[in-house]
């Protein structure tokens, strides 16, 4: 055999085999020979990457199919779903690929889902510790910048550096921020009286709540400056006795009226007002010496704070936990408030939801109506999809397990009595607000699989319990067949 010899071998069409066949050719026909054979393999290589493709689109689709009748059985037509409307994505970071959508670009009332947003904020602009006080050091004492920190005096955080170096000083000057905005944007104004929608402000004292508690048969209150009066005899006081409070529209003025005698409740909270002046005098009454107010209405820029030394107060996932945990309203506005503030050099919701919505969050998939930290208002409008959007790009710039440690998983917080039995497995943030139920977050499938998914519901008749149960079924049944 010489050079010009190869070896054919030709498939045998009836027998199934191949038989060998010794041919011989010129270059030329060998050259041919070659050139057939590329095209014939790219045809093939071709021909096998359409099916594959195609393979892969008619998986996601039988995926997309089965997800869909599983939520038509359990969510879209159930009794009380179907008197509302339901948005419903279901997206696998992995491959970038979403595995469901149901009225997934659609606008919802996300109540709490918005607080995914705040710590999104807190994460991206307030570091591993908080900033809990700035001051400036004088020839006669400090002047001291509020940062919107809410651990100041808060009964949950037992070390407090700040209080600590506030007790050392002495000519303390409070150089105000000249925050203003209490209350958000279409919250029900109601409900100030009770004890998720505490105000926000520049400086936050004890929470912004009044504790008001038994103590030796004694009604007491933290800070103990509040005053308050029981309407209908305090003859009548023992240590079951339970009240209701009300405190006046725009003063730390508390009246109490007697509902028990024979009640178990022993603590009350209620929301302060803690404007400027307030928290003026509060601080006066901690640090035992007056505190003295500098007329400024000098924003602290980025220049500013390099004169400024600065005191850090908690551990930052040390507040975010319990914001996610407990849907800690107040925590979730001061995070945004605090964020604001680090990186515009003032507090400005506003401003700082605009700014994140032009630049970090700029390639959302739905442009949100976005109003408030803490999703009270409702005016606040999102799509499943921006809840999905939110969780991955979280987890992608900090990391999933921190992500873990920081929202509820089952069995704990805001989820203590749903996903039990998928405790560890599935981690996600409610929302509640009357007639609007929302879960956003992520899950494992028994196949290792990682899912965000979202699910908005909004104006549904009924009760809310009987939503959550069916979107706890949808989602388990998810992580079982996947």
């Amino acid at each position: 055999m010489n050079n010009n010899t190869i070896i054919s071998f030709h498939g045998n069409s009836q027998r199934g085999i191949a038989s060998p066949y010794l041919h011989r050719h010129s270059n030329a026909a060998l050259l041919h020979s070659a050139a057939s054979s590329d095209v014939v393999c790219k045809k093939y290589f071709y021909l096998l990457g359409f099916v594959l493709v195609s393979s892969l689109f008619l998986l996601s689709c039988s995926v997309s199919k089965r997800i869909n009748q599983q939520a038509s059985g359990i969510l879209l037509q159930d009794t009380v779903i179907s008197t509302g409307h339901i948005g419903i994505s279901i997206y696998e970071p992995a491959n970038g690929k979403y595995w469901y959508n149901h009225d997934a670009t659609k606008n919802f009332v996300p109540a709490s889902n918005v607080k995914l947003f705040s710590l999104y904020a807190g994460m991206k602009y307030l570091g591993d510790s908080l900033v809990g006080l700035r001051y400036l050091q004088t020839d006669t004492g400090i002047i001291i910048y509020p940062t919107g920190d809410p651990s100041f005096l808060h009964p949950d955080f037992k070390q407090q550096p700040v209080v600590d170096f506030l007790n050392n000083q002495y000519y303390i000057s409070y150089s105000p921020a000249n925050f203003t905005e209490a209350l958000g944007a279409g919250w029900a104004w109601d409900d100030y009286n009770d004890d998720y929608m505490v105000q926000r402000s520049e400086f936050p004292i004890y929470g912004n709540l009044a504790r008001i508690f038994y103590n030796n048969g004694l009604l007491n209150t933290i800070p103990k400056r509040i005053s308050f009066r029981v309407k209908n005899g305090i003859e009548t006081l023992n240590d079951s006795t339970e009240f209701s409070f009300l405190r006046k529209w725009e003063s730390n003025d508390i009246a109490a009226t007697i509902t028990n005698q024979h009640g178990t409740k022993k603590m009350y909270e209620v929301p302060l007002v803690a404007d400027q002046n307030e928290v003026i005098q509060f601080l006066a009454d901690t640090l035992h010496q007056s505190i003295h107010i500098i007329d400024s209405s000098q924003p602290v820029t980025q220049k500013s704070k390099l004169y400024l030394h600065s005191i850090h107060s908690q551990p930052a996932d040390s507040l975010f936990t319990p914001m996610m945990h407990n849907s800690d309203n107040f925590f979730a506005e001061q995070t945004l408030l605090m964020a604001s503030n680090e990186h515009l050099g003032y507090m400005s919701a506003e401003a700082m939801i605009d700014t994140l919505l032009k630049t970090d969050l700029k390639d959302i998939p739905q442009q949100p109506q976005w109003v408030d930290g803490s999703g009270l208002s409702r005016y606040n409008l999102f799509s499943p999809q921006a809840m999905v959007y939110i969780i991955n790009k979280t987890q992608t710039e900090f990391g999933v397990k921190r992500l873990k440690t920081i929202l509820p998983t089952g069995g704990t917080g805001t989820i203590k009595n749903y996903y039990v039995k998928d405790s560890g497995y599935v981690f996600a943030k409610t929302g509640s607000l009357s007639n609007c139920v929302a879960l956003s977050g992520f899950l494992y499938t028994k196949k290792g699989k990682q899912i965000i998914f979202s699910v908005l519901v909004n104006n549904f008749q009924g009760p809310a319990y009987k939503v959550r149960r069916a979107a706890e079924k949808f989602l388990e049944g998810i992580r079982q067949k996947y």
